[in-house]
C-alpha cells in the first residue's frame, strides 16, 4: 500500500510541476479546480471527486462508475439492466445534489 502511495505521490507532484496554479478555499470550503485540471482529466460539473488524507498530503482522484461494481447487483446481471439502475441511482444522486444545493 505504501508504494501505491509513493506512486500516487510522485504522479501528483509531476502533475503539479506541469500544472501549478494556486487556488482559494471559500468560507464554505469550496475549492476551484483549475481549467487545466479538469480538462486533462474530463472533469465536468456534476463529476465526483473522491478526497484522500494521504497524511502527508491530499489527494483528489475523479470518482469512476465502476468504483463500486458489485456491489449493487450481481455480477452476471445483464448489461442492460446494470445501465437502469446505474441511471436510476445516478438521478437519485442528482435529485439529492439539487435539494442540498436549494438548501444551501
Amino acid at each position: 500500500m505504501r508504494a501505491l502511495d509513493a506512486h500516487k505521490s510522485e504522479v501528483l507532484r509531476h502533475v503539479l510541476l506541469d500544472v501549478s496554479e494556486t487556488t482559494h478555499i471559500t468560507e464554505k470550503g469550496q475549492a476551484t479546480i483549475p481549467h487545466e485540471l479538469r480538462e486533462k482529466y474530463d472533469l465536468e460539473p456534476g463529476d465526483e471527486v473522491v478526497w484522500m488524507d494521504t497524511e502527508e498530503e491530499i489527494v483528489v482522484e475523479k470518482r469512476t462508475r465502476t468504483g463500486g461494481r458489485g456491489m449493487l447487483v450481481d455480477d452476471d446481471t445483464p448489461a442492460e439492466t446494470r445501465e437502469e439502475v446505474a441511471e436510476a441511482l445516478s438521478q437519485r444522486v442528482r435529485d439529492r445534489r439539487d435539494r442540498n444545493y436549494e438548501d444551501s
